[in-house]
C-alpha cells in the first residue's frame, strides 16, 4: 500500500499540472468557475487511466470508469467550495485558487479511488 500512496501522489502532481495548465487555458475565455469544470472534468478522465495503470496496476473497465468519478465528488466539492471563497470571499484572485484549494480533497479522494479501483482489497 505505500507504493500505491507514493505513486498515487505522483499521479495526482501529474492531474494537478494537466488541471492547471488546462484551468488557465480555459481561463482566456471562460469565466473561472467554468473553466474550472471544464479542467476538472478532463483531468479527471487523465486521472483515471493513470492511476489504473500505475498506481493500483488493474485493468480499466467501463464499470470503473463510471465509478471513478465518485471517487472525485467530494474532491469536486471541496476544490469548487474552496476556490469560491478563496476567489468570492476572500477576494484572493483566482489564479492561485485551485491549487490552495485541492490540497484538502488528497486523503479522502486517495481511500475511495482504492474502493473503486480495488474493491476486494477494502472488503
Amino acid at each position: 500500500m505505500k507504493r500505491q500512496i507514493l505513486t498515487f501522489a505522483v499521479v495526482g502532481v501529474v492531474n494537478t499540472a494537466t488541471y492547471y495548465c488546462l484551468y488557465l487555458l480555459f481561463l482566456t475565455g471562460l469565466p473561472y468557475l467554468a473553466a474550472h469544470i471544464l479542467a476538472f472534468l478532463l483531468s479527471m478522465i487523465g486521472s483515471f487511466f493513470l492511476n489504473a495503470r500505475f498506481t493500483y496496476r488493474t485493468r480499466p473497465t467501463w464499470r470503473k470508469f463510471l465509478l471513478f468519478p465518485l471517487t472525485n465528488l467530494t474532491n469536486f466539492l471541496i476544490t469548487t467550495a474552496g476556490v469560491y471563497l478563496i476567489v468570492d470571499v476572500l477576494h484572493a484572485g483566482s489564479r492561485f485558487a485551485p491549487l490552495l484549494a485541492s490540497a484538502a480533497a488528497i486523503p479522502v479522494t486517495f481511500v475511495v479511488s482504492r474502493w473503486v479501483m480495488l474493491p476486494k482489497a477494502i472488503a
